[in-house]
């Protein structure tokens, strides 16, 4: 018999055949070959799990060296900083270039690779995020050695002494003057190659190579693991890239420690400690190990699939479904829908659906104001990440090498749990959409109170003669260079734009040692003590200190701030990890808010616009922003500003910390709107469902009906058996 697949509406014979059809043993997965075969189908079951498990193995893997290499990347903000003599803002500039490369291609490959090979696509993204890696690293092997600002030269002979003070007069003064603005040698080669562009070039081309990791490998793993699954899958694997990030600040520690030119200096030449503005730790040995790693990371996905057997419990789901109902009045074969064949991709008619399918997601109320709370919270978490361990460093005077080791091995952590524990929370307690949108709006409220303690954990500024505090003890700031000289060390020829400190006997801090006044030194490199110091008697405070020396370094920060940092620390970790129980269901809220055949382009989109609005613009007016309470500026051989050597602590607390909190502020007023489009969104849903409910009950009546219409018919054929005459009779 012949079925005319043309007409309106189906027989109520032809929906029991096709219910019938639909009706899949419990262990078993639909292929278009395991209609008669109930072994074959369980061995695509158990090939269809493995290959899932590998997937989600090895998109876990290319999470964690991503985020181990992004985290990297933040870790050595003040060493690029203080390497390439450039500000803050300029620092965020090349963090944001990630975001551009990111920009670029993700709408494309967001659309078009979800209807390509998504494992392949995502294995040459990792290839080419390596790439970048190694290209970030490849000006140290350009530029020669670094060389830092100093006033002072170590000696190879600890018993020779040498003069930090030259003698000046009125002449040499004047001269003097001129010639610390002048440039000095090699400032021609210097300005005529910015290596930092390499830095930037490498950071887009990441940006590039990432993009499908995050689109293609969610939506894989929605698309074919059971719903009740998917959750905590994709909290496992987020929360595996979180664990990056900890392996990536450790990286960055362990680099930090080590000088960048290990291995072709001696290192007993090196006045500088891990501690001072100027060390630059060995940056570009962290982005060789993070290329390698990300490199190996692609090797999985060349041996993946393109697409598995779809679970039971979603196609019995998405029978009932409206697009599903227009299915079995149209579709040839109920076939077609249980699994995924492999067709040769249409890109003409890919490129023609693609403006009305963008058109129409866009048109949905719920995911725009999503996109606009998300952009604004995003904004301040990126600049609050990218800045704190430079905050650590300066307001609580910690290296760079121990401030990376306690994002990586205290605050990473919590976050990892965090996110993780939101995710079972989710799982256990079953929430739906409003249920979870409540939970993350809850623990992104509390912490936001929480992170409101921060203001009052505060240091003041450390105590520099002539920039801090005056040369008489009088405490106050001053940005103007002419403030460095005092009648203490006028008769030395020193330089305003050096910044060697050196610290008194008096617990005050100096620019260099020429402006500390001292006459003499002994000792060399890391051991030189400078001597006969006039400007540290000038400035003690009470008592004449007995001996006017002054030892290399900034001077220990106070007592108070010691016993303030480890409350920051805890508070930090709090905060972190109940922010982070919101993280999996609100990316859970995205995906279970749009429609099926619209959620990897959702997710691009979603990528996109924030990466755009937040990724790139955050790093840049956030270090703007800081730039702005610098009291001290190094400056480059070509007499141009470089990296900033101090900040008014008090100043960049307020900035860093109110430019964080107002934004979430804002968002907060944002997610009010938008639990009451989302309260509308779901009660439209939930009328859907209650119409799809009244089609089902239609269905298992018509099944009933054929189930006792088949028993009879069993019972008269068995009694037609039973009778001797049933020969006659016919």
């Amino acid at each position: 018999m012949t079925k005319d697949y043309n007409r309106e509406t189906p027989s109520p014979e032809e929906t029991i055949i096709f219910l019938r059809k639909m009706e899949v043993p419990s262990k078993a997965r639909w292929t278009p070959d395991n209609v008669s075969s109930t072994p074959s189908s369980s061995g695509m079951q158990r090939s269809s799990c493995s290959s899932l498990k590998m997937f989600l193995v090895a998109l876990s893997f290319a999470y964690f060296s991503k985020a181990l290499s992004g985290s990297y990347m933040k870790s050595t903000i003040t060493q690029l900083e203080r390497r390439f003599d450039i500000p803050s803002y300029l620092i965020g500039v090349i963090d944001g270039s990630f975001e551009i490369g990111n920009l670029l291609v993700i709408a494309f490959v967001s659309y078009f690779g979800a209807k390509l090979h998504r494992p392949k696509i995502i294995a040459i993204g990792c290839v080419l995020m390596s790439f970048g890696t190694f290209l970030i690293a490849m000006p140290h092997f350009i530029l020669g050695r670094y060389k830092f600002q100093s006033s002072v030269r170590a000696s190879m002979n600890s018993t020779t002494t040498f003069g930090p003070c030259p003698a000046s007069s009125a002449e040499s003064t004047q001269a003097g003057d001129k010639a610390s603005i002048l440039p000095s040698v090699g400032c021609e080669q210097e300005s005529s190659v910015s290596m930092w562009i390499y830095v930037f070039l490498g950071n887009v081309l990441r940006g590039i190579g990432e993009t499908p990791v995050h689109p293609l490998g969610i939506s894989y793993i929605d698309d074919y693991a059971r719903s009740e699954n998917a959750a905590l899958y994709i909290s496992c694997v987020q929360t595996i890239s979180i664990i990056g990030p900890v392996f990536g600040y450790l990286l960055g520690s362990l680099c930090a420690k080590i000088y960048v030119d290990i291995g072709y200096v001696n290192m007993e030449t090196i006045t500088i400690t891990p501690g001072d503005a100027r060390w630059v730790g060995a940056w570009w040995l962290g982005y060789l190990i993070a290329g390698a790693i990300t490199l190996m990371s692609a090797v999985p996905f060349w041996f993946l699939p393109k697409a598995l057997p779809i679970p039971v419990d979603k196609q019995l789901n998405a029978n009932f479904t409206p697009e599903q109902t227009r299915f079995i009045k149209d579709s040839p074969s109920a076939m077609e829908h249980q699994f995924r064949p492999e067709e040769p991709a249409n890109f003409h008619q890919m490129a023609k659906e693609f403006v009305p399918t963008l058109k129409s997601l866009l048109g949905s109320p719920v995911y725009i104001t999503y996109l606009c709370v998300t952009i604004i919270q995003l904004n301040s978490l990126i600049g609050m990440v990218t800045y704190k361990p430079k905050y650590i460093e300066q307001h609580y005077g910690k290296s760079a090498s121990k401030a990376n080791f306690l994002m990586g091995m205290v605050n990473i952590p919590a976050v990892a749990l965090g996110m993780f524990s939101g995710g079972v929370v989710m799982k256990k307690f079953k929430l739906g959409v409003m249920g979870a949108a409540k939970f993350a709006f809850g623990t992104s409220l509390l912490g936001y109170f929480l992170s409101l303690f921060f203001f009052a954990m505060g240091c003041d500024n450390a105590k520099v003669a002539g920039i801090t505090m005056s040369y008489t003890g009088v405490e106050g700031l001053s940005h103007q260079q002419p403030s460095l000289f005092s009648e203490c060390n006028s008769g030395c020829l020193c330089s305003g734009t050096d910044w060697d400190p050196v610290c008194g006997e008096n617990g005050i801090t100096y620019v260099s040692p020429c402006l500390a006044g001292c006459t003499s030194s002994t000792g060399a490199g890391k051991n030189t003590v400078f001597n006969q110091c006039r400007c540290v008697a000038v400035t003690g405070a009470g008592s004449q200190p007995s001996n006017l020396t002054a030892s290399l370094g900034h001077c220990p920060i106070r007592d108070s701030c010691d016993t303030m940092f480890p409350y920051f620390l805890f508070l930090s970790v709090i905060t972190s990890f109940i922010i982070s129980l919101g993280g999996t269901p609100g990316f859970m809220l995205l995906i279970r808010c749009i429609k099926p055949e619209f959620k990897s382009l959702a997710l691009g989109v979603h990528t996109m616009a924030t990466r755009t609005l937040a990724g790139i613009p955050a790093p840049i007016y956030f270090g703007a922003v800081i730039d702005t309470t610098c009291l001290k500026w190094g400056n480059t051989k070509c007499g141009r500003r470089g990296a900033c050597r101090i900040y008014n602590t008090t100043a960049y607390r307020v900035v860093y910390l109110g430019l964080t909190m107002g934004l979430r502020t804002v968002s907060f007023f944002l997610c009010m709107l938008g639990f009451a489009l989302l309260r509308r969104h779901v009660k439209q849903e939930e009328n859907i469902a209650l119409t799809n409910g009244n089609v089902e009950m239609e269905f298992e009546s018509l099944r009933k009906e054929e189930s006792n219409s088949s028993i009879h018919s069993d019972q008269f054929v068995r009694a037609l058996d039973c009778n001797p005459d049933r020969e006659t009779r016919l």
